[in-house]
């Protein structure tokens, strides 16, 4: 009797990934050297984000996604921490907002939006405490930058708003899924903060739940909990508006080397690690039943710690090892053994990070299900997964509603306790981006009575005179009154004014470099 292997069906057991040709790559990238397992690098359907080596303080690149080649030296970055930049991860819901952290333990949040033909303006907020001690009481006001289209035209330095928040080095930075303007931040100094960047303060302090060096943070599917990796070896899943730990898990991963836990969409949660033996291992679990985990696998006894990539709509996870040259994928269901490696992307350069492009920022004509940015030495190289189709129709199964640019609450409602799922779009016409909010920046009250209600104890009791949000549509209760109807037409005013201003420097300019250009001709 003869006994034939079951192949095991999958739309995604052939998947194959392709880096892009050379044109294509982002070269002479000095791709930060500093020694944490950060991605070093974030993607979004408009830009490219890097952090890289600078003299004298921290920086990272901002590139529209189409400034690909050769990048000068020269080109301006920005640069306005005074340590090396750790990490950066750019809004779910406006491409044009980017977060940053880094050892000088600041947060900053950095703001650009469009602004007339050829221009943008860029708001900086800053969440920052330095290392020598707390803050002068004076705070800086809001500052303008005006900014190319086709990407920074001088490097952006000064923050807009500062707050004390991390005594340590800021290593994780990421936003919340849902809400809008809600960032988290954890640090060296075992703390994480949960910040309303919409008013520049401090929502939550959690600094008790942790004992040691935190790895990486997760928030779920919609935001209502986050699973964290400890130094200590264990995984934890807390409630951040309670300030309760809901599950924990010790000795997840028995080595001592970092692990990473993330969230998958239907609430299990997916880590790496390494052995007692010092090999990395792939584990699912239930936080229903912490005790043992549902599929535990070996993969190699490599030292770069495993950052994983989740793609909530196809529930594949993409495993990328720092210093490694390949990427593994592997395929999440409901079956045992529950992890179902799919294949194994190779490429000769070791990376030194990854970035991952949103759902909607793929080519859905081409079956890409996702795209990488990987970090070499000198250069960031995309790689394309493709699902082979012959047909050139929409491919729905490949692409069910995704998350799309819109928050599904503000963070006054998800403070007050509400919930909402990601808010979906369709990518059958192919995505197309609709167009960013401005963010305005005003004073308010700081004694009023206006702060939305939160758990005893949980919320921190500083805040800023500052507060910034979103105005192209006005939420409903943000501003009331004549007064606030005033303050907001006064800043329209002001943006007009400076959009003018712009325009006219601009034909200025084009007038004065028409006029050397003929007298260096000698025309004139």
């Amino acid at each position: 009797m003869s006994f034939r292997k079951v192949v095991r069906q999958s739309k995604f057991r052939h998947v194959f990934g392709q880096p892009v040709k050379n044109d294509q790559c982002y070269e002479d990238i000095r791709v930060s050297r500093v020694t944490w397992d950060s991605t070093f690098c974030a993607v979004n359907p408009k830009f490219l984000a890097v952090i890289v080596e600078a003299s004298g303080g921290g920086a990272f690149l901002v590139l529209p996604l189409s400034k690909t080649g050769r990048i000068d030296k020269a080109y301006p970055t920005v640069c306005g921490h005074t340590g090396p930049v750790l990490d950066i991860d750019w809004c779910p819901h406006n491409d044009e907002v980017i977060a940053s952290g880094s050892e000088d333990c600041t947060v900053m949040v950095r703001h650009m939006a469009v602004v007339g033909s050829g221009w943008q303006l860029s708001l900086e907020v800053a969440c920052s405490r330095a290392k020598q001690g707390p803050q002068p009481a004076s705070l800086p006001l809001p500052q303008v930058w005006q900014i190319p289209e086709n990407g920074l035209a001088a490097p952006l330095t000064e923050p807009v708003v500062v707050l004390e928040g991390h005594t340590k080095r800021v290593g994780i930075i990421t936003w919340h899924p849902t809400a809008r303007n809600v960032l988290l931040s954890a640090g060296c100094d075992n703390v994480v903060l949960i910040w309303n960047v919409g008013t520049a303060e401090e929502l939550y302090r959690l600094d008790s739940l942790h004992p040691d060096l935190i790895y990486n943070v997760s928030w779920n599917h919609n935001g209502s909990l986050f699973c964290s990796a400890c130094k200590d070896k264990s995984v934890r899943i807390i409630d951040p508006r309670r300030g309760t730990l809901v599950a924990e898990r010790e000795k997840a991963h028995e080595g001592a080397r970092p692990m990473r836990a993330i969230f998958l969409a239907d609430g299990k949660v997916f880590t790496t690690g390494f052995s007692r033996m010092s090999e990395r291992q792939l584990a699912l679990w239930d936080p229903e039943n912490f005790k043992e985990p549902m599929a535990l696998q070996e993969l190699d006894s490599s030292n770069g710690a495993l950052l994983p990539f989740y793609d909530p709509d196809t529930s594949v996870v993409y495993v990328c090892g720092k210093g490694d040259s390949s990427i593994r994928y592997f395929e999440i269901t409901d079956e045992p053994p529950y992890i179902h490696f799919l294949n194994t992307f190779t490429s000769k350069e070791p990376q030194r990070g990854m970035g991952s492009m949103p759902k909607r920022g793929l080519e859905v004509s081409k079956c890409e299900i996702a795209r990488f940015y990987k970090l070499h030495e000198r250069k960031c190289e995309p790689i394309v997964m493709t699902v082979p189709r012959k047909s050139d129709l929409f491919q729905d199964d490949l692409y069910p509603d995704t998350a799309g640019p819109e928050a599904a609450l503000e963070a006054e409602e998800w403070v007050s306790g509400r919930d909402a799922d990601p808010i979906l779009i369709s990518l059958r016409e192919a995505y197309v981006p609709s167009k960013q909010r401005d963010l305005k920046v005003s004073r308010r009250n700081v004694l009023s009575d206006s702060r939305p209600a939160v758990a005893p104890g949980s919320a921190h009791p500083g805040a800023s005179t500052f507060a910034a949000s979103t105005t192209a549509t006005t939420p409903s209760g943000s501003l009331t009154g004549a007064r606030e109807a005033g303050k907001l037409e006064e800043v329209m005013q002001e943006l007009r004014a400076l959009r003018a201003l712009v325009k006219e420097q601009g034909e200025r300019i084009s007038r004065l470099e028409e006029q050397l250009g003929r007298m260096e001709n000698g025309d004139a």
